[in-house]
């Protein structure tokens, strides 16, 4: 059974990711280190103790889709009034709203437990989140007054309508359109697939954030507006009224996170209302609905990124937990009768600890991403672009190195079980079929890296992402100048990778100027991992030289003398690739 690591979160978020520093500073208002471990250890318990009982009945039991409603598995709605009651919903609104205020830091560690307890579950809630800080942005007063409170309270639960059959990764091909209704509000039409929680039985009105283009639009993108759709329009006076011209009109049968409603949404088919045409209002501008919605794929990419943590970190305690109980052979050294605990075989502890450091690699990436998010919205204006700046630059590996390291830590799961993690009965099967899906959804970990590098890299002719290097590199100083034994020689692999980190920078920023797009992205993918590594890599040391524990200590090393050295293989990778890969390409025509 899952259990919260609060002592592992509560060290990354205060020394590896920078929150107790913000604490000492005053930045947090209120919030003291008391209230923080508080608030972390009430998270650990609801998703121990109600959630994670829940989850296999939601893989089990999956979704039923009758008459255009959707059943969820048994326990999930009162699971999720559970959720509501306890305040969860808005623990990270601002206050003015009703929510609680508290810093993204707290809001992602939080996920982190509740995604390791159930992520199909999680995945609903959170796109709420998303929508909260989307409509207090860019919606109309009214449009706040109307939504937003309901929403905070999780009495209403908010979707992200994006994809469509044709329209996945590149939106220039959405159809749904909209039409103006001459009264303030439009007729939307068309169809949206993949939309999680389309369609459930938690709450009695869904608001979708649907994605449409005017009759005149432009072309692309830049002809992209983004509308509010109810499934149930809003008296003045805050009650429901008619149901709109939006149903459900299947649910997928997917690999994994079966307990989430993944839903074919139609808009405007004339099943419900006078006429055709689901009921939408504007929020933001006509045309520039994409800008408005990145503020909601940005907080769900780090979200996803958490998702991967959390897998990792649950398929590490189920593989530990299996091997410290499964007898197999005789280990070296095994002395006595019998069979050794399988945990006692070297390649079993090699599996084992690179499970448990590549998670806590990804946890520090993602746990700091949202440290810089915090820092652009509560420093001073001297220093806010610059917090901003790191976090647009560390999104991109925020969202698709820890959700590539839950799938290689899930994997290692089953393999730790052996056999029996090919079977369904474990359970470790199921976090590897739940983990697949992060790499994919809110833009794929391919499109991530073409962000990552062309993009972001490019910030202020690279001063952005050299200046984080520089940044990386002086802890990496400062550990190579430790006097702790149990480091090693820590210090000198962490300042080689940031060499091949350095290098792989500079080259492809040569490429870019020299507007050599496509050589560059033949080395996106290894270059952003090779990013995780390095930064991942230094944040474990951070941590290591700030607790002055001698097993932190140790993992550091492991990584740096085990993993580290993949950062030159990466590095040759970008550098020295794409000529054989656009060479090789050929034979796939």
């Amino acid at each position: 059974m899952y259990r919260a690591p609060i002592e592992e979160i509560s060290h990354t978020l205060n020394h590896v990711a920078g929150m107790r520093a913000m604490l000492d500073e005053g930045l947090l208002d209120d919030l003291t280190p008391d209230l923080v471990e508080a608030i972390l250890t009430e998270a650990g318990r609801f998703a121990a103790e109600e959630m994670a009982p829940l989850a296999r009945a939601g893989d089990e039991h999956g979704v039923r889709l009758e008459d255009g409603r959707v059943t969820t598995p048994p326990g999930w709605p009162e699971l999720y009034r559970k959720w509501c009651a306890g305040g969860w919903n808005a623990l990270a609104a601002p206050v003015h709203l009703g929510g609680q205020g508290l810093p993204m830091m707290l809001s992602v560690a939080a996920l982190e437990m509740w995604n390791s307890a159930s992520m199909a579950f999680t995945i609903g809630p959170t796109l709420t989140i998303g929508a909260i800080e989307t409509l207090e942005r860019h919606a109309t007063d009214e449009l706040k007054r109307t939504y937003i409170g309901k929403l905070v309270t999780g009495e209403w639960i908010a979707t992200m309508n994006l994809t469509e059959p044709q329209a996945g990764s590149d939106l220039n091909a959405l159809r749904t359109r909209a039409e103006r209704a001459g009264d303030g509000t439009y007729r939307i039409f068309g169809q949206k697939i993949f939309i999680t929680y389309g369609e459930h039985d938690f709450t009695d009105n869904i608001v979708h954030l649907v994605l449409a283009r005017l009759p005149d639009a432009p072309a692309g993108t830049k002809g992209i507006s983004l509308f509010l759709v109810p499934k149930f329009l809003v008296n003045e006076d805050g009650s429901l009224g008619a149901r709109n011209d939006v149903f459900c009109a299947s649910i997928e049968k997917k690999l994994g996170i079966h307990g989430s409603p993944t839903c074919t949404m139609i808009y405007g088919d004339g099943r419900f209302g006078d006429q055709p045409g689901a009921i939408g209002w504007l929020v933001g501008e006509e045309n520039r609905g994409l800008a408005c919605m990145f503020t909601m794929m940005n907080n769900a990419r780090l979200c996803v990124g958490v998702q991967g943590v959390a897998v990792a970190e649950a398929a590490y305690q189920k593989a530990l937990a299996y091997a410290r109980e499964r007898r197999q052979g005789r280990a070296p050294g095994h002395e006595g009768e019998g069979m050794s605990p399988i945990l006692a075989h070297p390649d079993i502890k090699r599996m084992l600890l690179t499970m448990k450091v590549m998670t806590k690699a990804a946890r520090a990436v993602t746990y700091s991403c949202a440290h810089a998010l915090d820092m652009a919205r509560l420093s001073g204006a001297a220093d806010r672009e610059h917090w901003q700046q790191r976090a647009d630059l560390l999104t991109p590996v925020a969202k698709a190195f820890p959700t590539d390291i839950g799938v290689e830590v899930a994997s290692l799961g089953v393999q730790v079980h052996g056999g029996m993690g090919y079977i369904e009965e474990t359970g470790a099967a199921a976090l590897l079929r739940d983990a697949r899906i992060a790499p994919i959804y809110e833009g794929t970990n391919g499109i991530q890296a073409i962000d990552l590098v062309t993009r972001k890299l490019p910030r202020a002719d690279g001063g952005v992402v050299r200046g984080y290097i520089a940044e990386l590199r002086g802890q990496a100083e400062a550990a190579r100048g430790a006097n702790i034994p149990d480091l090693g020689e820590t210090g000198g692999h962490l300042l080689a990778a940031l060499d091949d980190l350095e290098r792989a920078t500079n080259y492809l920023l040569q490429l870019l100027s020299e507007e050599r797009v496509e050589e560059a992205l033949c080395g996106a993918t290894p270059y952003l991992r090779l990013f995780g590594f390095a930064a991942g890599g230094t944040m474990l040391a951070r941590g290591a030289l700030s607790s002055g524990d001698a097993g932190e200590a140790r993992l550091c090393r492991y990584f740096a003398e085990n993993h580290l050295c993949e950062t030159t293989a990466l590095r040759k990778s970008v550098m020295e690739g794409a000529e054989s890969l656009l060479s090789a390409s050929e034979v796939l025509s």
